[in-house]
Parts: C-alpha cells; structure tokens; sequence
C-alpha cells in the first residue's frame, strides 16, 4: 500500500479557503472516477493548515491516478488556484514500514 500525502500551509487568514479549495479538488477527482482520499483541518500545534491523504494498493495505482489528474484541464486549474492560497506545499508519499 502507497499512500499520498499532501499538507497545506495557507497564507495568513486563508485557511477556510484552503479547505474549501481542497474539497473542489477533491469533488473534481471523483468526477475523473478517482479516490477522493480525506481531508484534515488543523485543530491546533504545528502543522499544516489543511492535509489530504489517500491510499493506493500499488505504486503503479498511484501513478495511474497521477497521470489521470494531470490529464485533467479542470484538476490542473484547481491546483494553480489552490497555490495561489498557500505559503507553502508539500507532498509525501509514503508506505507501511514492515
């Protein structure tokens, strides 16, 4: 199992936008038929603001569902949008340690 992680760190006060940027994501990946993942929202301490996950069973899933997203005009609008909100963005990947 592979799973993505993605944190967002928005800009100061935008953080309600972020979230709401980040859903619109993910309601776009279920119209492309992809896992919509979860969303988290920061309840206090350090740490993004916002943060997605979703788990793959393989690594080639996960690059499948990559190459849908960026395939995507729509998916790759609301990326340029959401950085717009950010300071800063990382993306993880990541899997059980055995």
């Amino acid at each position: 199992m592979v799973i993505e992680i993605t944190n967002y760190y928005a800009l100061p006060g935008w953080a309600d936008a972020v979230l709401a940027q980040r859903r619109r994501a993910s309601e776009i990946r279920a119209q492309l038929g992809l896992p919509v993942g979860r969303i988290f929202r920061k309840l206090e301490g350090a740490g993004p603001d916002v943060r997605w996950e979703c788990a793959f069973d393989s690594r080639a899933d996960y690059e499948r569902d990559l190459a849908a997203r960026g395939a995507s005009e729509e998916f790759t609008r609301a990326r340029q949008d959401m950085h717009k909100l950010l300071e800063r963005f990382e993306r993880n990947l990541q899997q059980e340690a055995q």
